[in-house]
């Protein structure tokens, strides 16, 4: 993937949990400069970036930090294997009670 794909790539899922969890009362969603935070009820964050050189997206979290890269055709984390939606699902359920429902 070139870097011109990744950040494409990379704005284009932004956009889509901006999106599907825009809606949400208990969520705050901010993507600002290619940095999306979502800020729960309770204050606590989760961020969803770019990391260029490495050509993965990051999310932070109360549960801990988790990096995804693009494996056959979906973003993958690099130690579970588990699928970035997926796990943003349970990363927001478990931080914030809130259901994803991606757009």
């Amino acid at each position: 993937m070139t870097e011109s794909e990744f950040h494409g790539a990379v704005d284009a899922i932004l956009s889509r949990v901006e999106a599907s969890l825009e809606g949400e009362d208990d969520l705050d969603v901010d993507l600002e400069s290619g940095i999306l935070t979502i800020t729960c009820a309770d204050d606590t964050k989760i961020i969803v970036n770019r990391q260029t050189p490495n050509r993965e997206i990051w999310v932070a979290a109360r549960s801990g930090g988790f990096h995804f890269r693009w494996r056959e055709g979906e973003w993958r984390d690099t130690r579970s294997g588990d699928e970035l939606f997926a796990s943003l699902s349970r990363v927001i359920a478990s931080q914030a009670g809130v259901e994803a429902r991606w757009k």
